[in-house]
């Protein structure tokens, strides 16, 4: 058939094959969130009890995979593009598995980086960008839903991720344990994805391709750093995941000395599953709501939760404020992808996609390094909780900001959910 003439899918049709995508998305997802994301406080915490290295030695690593990675994940857009989201999955999910095998050989800081920088590959191939660019290639009016429903995935990386390594390591040690995770990723991902991600449906790929009048990726990254609402959306969004990593990074080490390691893996399971029913909740009812506002609110509500982390010792106080803290985490990082998919025209959906999460990742990448220095000088966590508390209400403000928009960018539709 002819690209000029596409043809009409229903999304919404159970018998979708991009529904298929999302469920190859959620398992990407769910390990690359595990490995990439939630697996940083168990190497921080591992690192730190066989090596005796100090929290910011060890963060300071974390912090350096999350900028390396930013230089990466800003061309996955491209990527896609040129390699298609076949390969460049495969080629996450083998940087992430060497990766892993990598951190588990660590004798030497500079091992550490190095094992880092190969994770920063591995996690721009299978986190948020790479996800919201592939759906993209299947979705346009549900795409919102799908990347909400893929992105289930993340939170259930930490859910079973997080207990599953951490009783991995207790049983076999940590080579071992990252060794066997590895293959274990590698063995449920590759044939899933050569399986099911084909090419994507020829009226989206006609659309985001053959516009006359579509400018280069250059150019959108270019307009979108003068529009006042894109800039938002991408600091607010930085400030927030900066505190947010900062927190989540150090939570185990933070909650250990408090109520025992058992106890701190508990808190940051229910963190994750909430994540996920915040998620859920959210999905039903965000196109409804003003996002901005919601965004606002779920900020709010994180810094409330860090408060009574700092000034409560109760071991039940201190897990119930986990779970409300991660009722928003997993709102956080759906919501900027919502955004701009409602705020922005859909032609320019995978590249703003990718720049807002490069600003955010090159944000948050020092995130765990500020925590950790901050609570090696001042001998608690105290004061870096703080200041996530003050990004988090300082970020409420900014969200609100909406700005002057940019012509060609903003989307002219009427409906919220088409794109």
């Amino acid at each position: 058939m002819d690209a000029s003439s596409p043809i009409t899918i229903d999304e919404s049709s159970l018998r979708y094959d991009g529904w298929r995508i999302v469920a190859v998305c959620f398992l990407v997802a769910t390990f690359g969130w595990a490995f990439g994301f939630y697996g940083q406080s168990v190497y921080l915490a591992e690192l730190h009890r066989s090596h005796g290295w100090p929290a910011s030695l060890v963060s300071g690593a974390t912090s350096f995979f999350y900028l390396f990675g930013a230089a990466v994940v800003v061309f996955v857009a491209e990527a896609v593009k040129k390699f298609g989201p076949r390969n460049c999955l495969i080629a996450g999910t083998a940087a992430t598995a060497l990766s892993a095998i990598a951190l588990g050989q660590v004798r030497e800081p500079w091992q550490l980086y190095v094992a880092n920088a190969v994770l920063a590959f591995g996690w721009a191939g299978m986190s948020l960008g790479m996800i919201t660019n592939t759906l993209g290639l299947w979705f346009n009016a549900k795409r919102g839903m799908a990347i909400s429903l893929a992105l289930n995935g993340a939170s259930f990386g930490g859910i079973a991720g997080v207990p599953l390594l951490v009783i991995a390591i207790s049983h076999f040690g940590f080579s071992t344990a990252m060794m066997g995770a590895a293959l274990v990723m590698v063995a449920l991902v590759v044939p899933t994805v050569l399986i099911f991600v084909g090419r994507p449906p020829l009226h989206v790929a006609s659309a985001m391709t053959t516009a006359a009048d579509t400018p280069s990726s250059a150019q959108i990254r270019a307009r979108a750093l003068r529009d006042i609402g894109f800039l938002s959306v991408a600091i607010a969004f930085a400030l927030v995941l900066f505190a947010q990593v900062g927190f989540i990074v150090h939570l185990i080490t933070f909650l250990d000395p408090v109520i025992g390691r058992a106890s701190a893996t508990t808190a940051i399971a229910l963190l994750t599953a909430m994540a996920v029913v915040g998620r859920v909740l959210f999905s039903t009812v965000i196109d409804r709501l003003n996002q901005r506002l919601a965004s606002a609110l779920s900020f709010t509500s994180q810094a409330a939760a860090l408060a009574v982390l700092i000034n409560f010792r109760s071991e039940y106080a201190l897990i119930a404020a986990c779970g409300v803290f991660g009722f928003s985490v997993g709102n956080l990082i759906t919501l900027p992808s919502l955004i701009v998919q409602r705020e922005f025209a859909a032609k320019s959906f995978g590249v703003l996609v990718s720049l807002q999460t490069a600003i955010a990742q090159v944000t948050y990448a020092f995130g765990p390094g500020v925590v950790g220095v901050l609570r090696d000088l001042s001998g608690s966590y105290t004061l870096p909780f703080y200041g996530c508390i003050a990004l988090e209400l300082t970020a409420a403000v900014l969200i609100m900001i909406r700005g002057l928009p940019e012509p060609s960018l903003r989307a002219k539709r009427s409906n919220p959910e088409s794109s």
